[in-house]
């Protein structure tokens, strides 16, 4: 609108001074030489009625051809208006578009952050969707050129503060975990606030990822957005190992109470809470206390969409060479967006999966050792104290740490798993009235 304004006051002044220019131009025009026919003569001045006459019809033919000229210019400045590109609309977002959910790679000082990386390259289905940003700590050098080698395929932010923590003297060896709750709250505020999307799926450097990875995380991120009782989604199954799972059944889901974390989505809500209160360390125990986990649970699978490769680290391989080296990663493509997943929801699941897990048969440790099983149903096996649990769990070679009272897998105190090619439910009594934080 104001190029067409412009283009009008430079059209009007233009024909205002072209007239000037003419009407001057016609009354200096010179008449006749001076003789006798000059307007000073008697002869001249009866002829000045006709050059008048004769100049105001000059100046009216040249008057029409300027308001030609200026309706010339008038419509040809409403065709450039027309014609002048406006300004790219970005379109709303609508519930049938899907969401943008960046992939967030935690990197330190291993180089194999390439094997991590070349597994979601490979899988994502689409670089608009799911962008990667990686984001470093440490400094290390060889770790940056890795990461550099993939050029505009990811994005790569350094964290800035590198520098050592005061800790109290009892955790002097504690420092890395220190600094790597630094990166996190770090590296997901800048995901968070400066780049600010809405969901992102975190992941560590040291962990591959499974084909399906992205279609896992797409299908059950609607039920995320809608359902406050669930507050993350993990591509992890801590007792995932492959003798504990149904490889048959890798479209199974389960909700958890425990936080499982090892790639795992959370939506900007969840970090607008946690973000004031993170804490200084040991950052993943944190979110498995009662006071951030406020009765929520995640979803996880039967069969983990992630591994880890990583047995360095800060933990020096704690879990790893007993457990996580175990863990297997599904490798078989499950469509889940083509799935119904409804039965993840609250009130859907508890009615389904309690009555299942109450109307299995309880049997004692020996029987289901004694016995094949795999043509047998699911059975139940029970236990009704912290050093029940603790015992059965490890004579069945399940993850037999409890964190504030919550079993690793575990949903109302119930660890699903498969023992000798059979279902198996170790349960408390179908009295449980909730997870007692001293069980830890």
């Amino acid at each position: 609108m104001l190029k067409k304004s412009s283009l009008a006051l430079w059209g009007a002044a233009l024909f205002l001074a072209w007239n000037g220019l003419v009407l001057l131009f016609l009354w200096s025009r010179p008449g006749a030489p001076p003789g006798p026919q000059s307007p000073r003569s008697p002869e001249g001045s009866r002829l000045l009625p006709a050059q008048l006459l004769q100049l105001a019809q000059d100046a009216e033919a040249e008057l029409r051809l300027q308001r030609d000229l200026l309706l010339q210019i008038q419509r040809f400045g409403r065709l450039q208006h027309r014609r002048t590109p406006r300004p790219p609309q970005i379109p709303a977002a609508t519930e049938a578009e899907p969401p943008v959910i960046p992939v967030l790679v935690l990197a330190c000082d291993r180089s194999s952050v390439r094997r991590c990386l070349d597994k979601i390259l490979r899988y994502r289905p689409s670089a608009r969707r799911f962008p990667v940003i990686v984001s470093q700590d440490c400094g290390h050098a060889e770790t940056a050129r890795v990461i550099a080698s993939y050029g505009p395929a990811v994005a790569h932010i350094r964290q800035p503060d590198l520098s050592d923590i005061a800790v109290p003297p009892e955790h002097r060896k504690f420092q890395g975990y220190y600094k790597i709750s630094r990166h996190y709250r770090w590296a997901l505020g800048q995901v968070f606030r400066t780049f600010r999307y809405r969901a992102a799926i975190v992941v560590e450097d040291d962990l591959e990822v499974a084909p399906d990875f992205f279609e896992y995380f797409q299908a059950v991120f609607p039920l995320l957005q809608r359902d406050p009782s669930l507050w993350c989604i993990s591509a992890w199954n801590d007792n995932g190992k492959e003798a504990m799972v149904d490889a048959g059944r890798a479209e199974l889901l389960y909700r958890t109470d425990f936080f499982p974390g090892l790639g795992w989505l959370l939506l900007a809500e969840l970090w607008d809470e946690l973000e004031p209160k993170w804490p200084p360390a040991f950052w993943d125990d944190w979110m498995r206390q009662p006071e951030q986990r406020r009765g929520r649970s995640c979803v996880r699978p039967e069969v983990s969409r992630t591994m880890t490769f990583g047995r360095k680290g800060v933990s020096h391989g704690q879990f790893f060479d007993q457990y996580l080296k175990f863990i297997k990663l599904n490798d078989r493509f499950v469509p889940f967006t083509q799935l119904d997943l409804s039965y993840l929801k609250k009130e859907e699941y508890e009615r389904f999966f309690l009555q299942q897990v109450y109307s299995a048969p309880e049997i004692k440790l020996e029987e289901l050792q004694k016995d094949a099983g795999r043509d047998l149903g699911a059975v139940r096996l029970q236990y009704r104290g912290r050093d029940s649990f603790k015992a059965l769990a490890k004579a069945l070679g399940l993850m037999d740490d409890l964190k504030s009272g919550v079993p690793r897998a575990g949903y109302r105190g119930i660890v699903s798993f498969v023992c000798r090619g059979r279902r198996v439910f170790l349960a408390p009594p179908s009295d449980w009235t909730g997870y007692d934080p001293s069980w830890s």
